[in-house]
């Protein structure tokens, strides 16, 4: 009988014909879920035989109810705080705890702390990388590893933004409008965020009937940048529309250009950012529409693929992308 499989929960959930979520608050006592449901699922474990809290059983066979989080760089901390967020919410549903390590761009140091969640047992790791970089792959044979906000390009599973939808939604935005002469300003052209909003704005424009009406503007990442670079497009390009910005940081700066040039936003020219960062896209005058990358919702679904390997349910592999929210605010309002 001890060399009998466990049972999962995942049956347990498919027993009572509830999501996973439910069964784990339902054998744990969490939770807001009625009577009726706690009963059926409850009533499921003893049929199947589950005992409650699998992981936690698993500490006296070397488990260590934990996951290891590591960030790939620093740079992308601003993008890792709402991932942090997400992630943390769904280890909670399940009754996983989370140790968190910062490689800071270093691949050397990213090994280093791989090997310390090894060493502590961790029950598996999720790796946050760089929307714009490849992600360095962590190999850990015999331990569950997920990515989340950058791909490997060497298999694994990864939880990605669906950054060309997205581009597409605020392009489409700025077209409906009324506006047809439009321009971009962006990150270096080597991103896989750079490219994938590039293929998305470029879609929109062709099903319309238009072309960009200058060519795409590379830069850096920063409000100064976007400033810069949206001064030589209105000198350039005096009947320009709208500028079309890769993050909420160039469109702060497009905005002040706009300005300088004695134009108004969003009368004259139209601009938009993409991250729905606060610090910029609420505190820039106007309010910047943009797009929200709904990074906890990443974070979250990329926890729930790492609980899944760890209970043993096949996930499978590839790129999973998550749908981006179209934000509208006064930086392109036409009443």
């Amino acid at each position: 009988m001890g060399s009998e499989r466990a049972v999962t929960l995942s049956e347990v959930a498919h027993r009572a014909g509830v999501s996973l979520t439910t069964a784990s608050k339902a054998v744990n006592g969490q939770g807001r879920i009625s009577a009726q449901t706690r009963a059926r699922v409850l009533r499921a474990a003893r049929e199947l035989s589950y005992t409650p809290n699998r992981i936690a059983r698993g500490l006296s066979s070397g488990r260590s109810g934990s996951v290891g989080l590591v960030v790939v760089d620093s740079l992308a901390h601003r993008f890792v705080l709402p991932i942090l967020l997400g992630a943390e919410e769904a280890l909670g549903e399940i009754d996983l705890s989370m140790i968190v390590g910062d490689a800071r761009g270093d691949e050397a140091r990213l090994r280093a702390i791989v090997d310390r969640f090894r060493e502590r047992k961790v029950d598996g790791v999720l790796v946050v990388g760089d929307n714009n970089a490849v992600t360095p792959r962590v190999d850990l044979p015999g331990l569950p590893v997920t990515y989340v906000y950058g791909e490997t390009g060497a298999g694994g599973v990864a939880h990605v933004p669906d950054d060309r939808a997205g581009a597409e939604a605020v392009a489409g935005h700025v077209v409906g409008t009324g506006r047809d002469r439009l321009a971009v300003v962006t990150g270096p052209r080597t991103g896989r965020a750079v490219r994938e909003r590039d293929g998305g704005t470029r879609a929109v424009l062709e099903r319309h009937g238009l072309a960009l009406a200058a060519p795409v503007v590379h830069t850096a990442w920063s409000q100064r940048a976007g400033r810069l670079a949206a001064r030589r497009l209105l000198a350039e390009h005096p009947g320009l529309q709208a500028i079309v910005c890769g993050s909420d940081q160039l469109a702060a700066g497009a905005v002040e250009a706009v300005r300088e040039h004695g134009r108004r936003v969003p009368d004259d020219v139209a601009v938009t950012g993409y991250d729905n960062w606060a610090v910029f896209a609420l505190e820039t005058d106007p309010p910047l529409t943009t797009v929200d990358m709904n990074l906890e919702v990443l974070g979250a679904a990329a926890v729930r693929d790492l609980f899944g390997m760890i209970d043993g349910r096949p996930v499978g592999s590839g790129v999973r992308l998550h749908g981006c929210s179209l934000v509208v605010r006064e930086s392109t309002a036409t009443d």
